[in-house]
């Protein structure tokens, strides 16, 4: 059964603000953002371009927000805006140089991270593993929202954090400390099987608070428990961008080989090329369950952290606390942390038949048919 549709109260970026960081008076705010060419943001000439919607999202509703009220409300300094060049893929290590509204060149990591309490990253591509190693490094607290929208702007960034971090903390303790997670997919009446181990670990929750005194990074919208999985067997289906499905052969905790299901075979090709160059780019590092009823936004981002949800992420895994950093990778390129999401929307080609969680000697069903299963539903009632 489907969750009831919700409704929202307007979004707010002072309430945001001070949910998500809860800001000590006097703390400086920045905001990044990404260009093709960084130069664009001179003089705000990229505004002139109806293609960058997140980008104009970025200066409507969080530099003229905190230009026209939100800083002095908060009682926050700075609110300056910095672009540098777009990555091309998720989570890879962001350039240094950034540019300037008057067009001047600074480094970000001499001039930016050193000297700003809050960073907000607005971009296209998620920026959330290489701001975070830059958090640790400088004392900082950020948050990333690639991808933003309306619709994450109406509903994902519209919610009340308070409450969707007792909802994470649920749902983590009832998953917690799992050795073993199973899942089925179906296509085209086939069923394939993915067990990922998970050891007894504690599981994590990216929940959107970020308040110190640690430096940290939200990931925003938030809402999701997960595991960085010490080993992985099995096959799963996946959906490549152009729609192209195949099947992922999976040993010793890495993709090995992609067979394809049907659609391109080049993309297949080129898939297997890369993980015989280097391997490391088919590692599962990440295991990630929704917690949060939200509406479909067509943004991994968000639609991720919808409860009934799942997905697992190839590649970088530093950020989330494993091992897998850029210098492990042949190529700084392939150093990507890529989430492979599985819902009704997204995936409608591939069904998650069920989910289980093996735990002290039991099994647990946590997911039917993208549908949170009685287990889940408890601990949000009972928890």
């Amino acid at each position: 059964m489907h969750a009831p549709a919700r409704s929202f109260p307007t979004f707010s970026l002072t309430r945001l603000l001070t949910t998500v960081f809860q800001p000590k008076g006097g703390e400086r705010v920045a905001i990044l953002i990404d260009l093709e060419d960084p130069f664009d943001v001179a003089d705000f000439a990229f505004l002139k371009n109806p293609a960058l919607t997140i980008q104009r999202h970025a200066y409507d509703v969080f530099y003229r927000g905190l230009q026209d009220g939100a800083l002095k409300e908060l009682n926050l300094t700075g609110g300056d805006l910095f672009a540098y060049q777009i990555t091309g893929g998720s989570n890879l290590d962001l350039p240094d140089l950034a540019v300037t509204p008057a067009g001047n060149k600074v480094s970000l990591e001499k001039d930016v991270y050193p000297n700003y309490d809050i960073i907000l990253c607005i971009s296209t591509f998620s920026a959330t593993a290489p701001l975070t190693a830059f958090a640790k490094q400088f004392g900082f607290r950020g948050a990333t929202l690639h991808g933003l929208n309306e619709i994450i702007l109406s509903s994902g960034l519209a919610v009340d954090y308070n409450e969707v971090s007792k909802q994470a903390e649920k749902l983590r303790l009832g998953l917690t400390k799992a050795d073993s997670f199973e899942i089925d997919f179906k296509v085209d009446n086939a069923v394939y099987t993915l067990t990922l181990i998970c050891n007894r670990q504690e599981a994590q929750k990216s929940h959107g608070l970020c308040r110190g005194p640690e430096a940290d990074v939200a990931n925003l919208p938030a809402g999701e428990v997960y595991y960085v999985p010490e080993g992985a067997e099995g096959q799963f289906p996946m959906r490549y961008e152009d729609g192209t499905l195949a099947l992922m052969d999976v040993s010793g905790g890495r993709i090995q080989k992609a067979t394809l299901i049907r659609g391109n075979p080049h993309e297949v090709d080129a898939h297997n090329a890369k993980l015989l160059s280097d391997p490391v780019t088919g590692e599962l590092g990440e295991l990630g369950f929704g917690t949060q009823n939200l509406p479909v936004s067509g943004r991994d981002i968000q639609d991720e952290k919808v409860l009934g949800t799942l997905h697992v992420a190839t590649g970088r895994s530093d950020h989330l606390g494993g091992h897998l950093v850029p210098k492990l990778f042949k190529n700084a390129k392939n150093a990507t942390h890529d989430d492979i999401l599985f819902s009704p929307a997204k995936t409608p080609e591939i069904e998650v038949v069920q989910a289980r969680m093996k735990r002290d000697g039991r099994t647990e069903i946590v997911i039917e048919h993208f549908q949170p299963a009685p287990y889940l539903l408890n601990l949000l009632k009972n928890g």
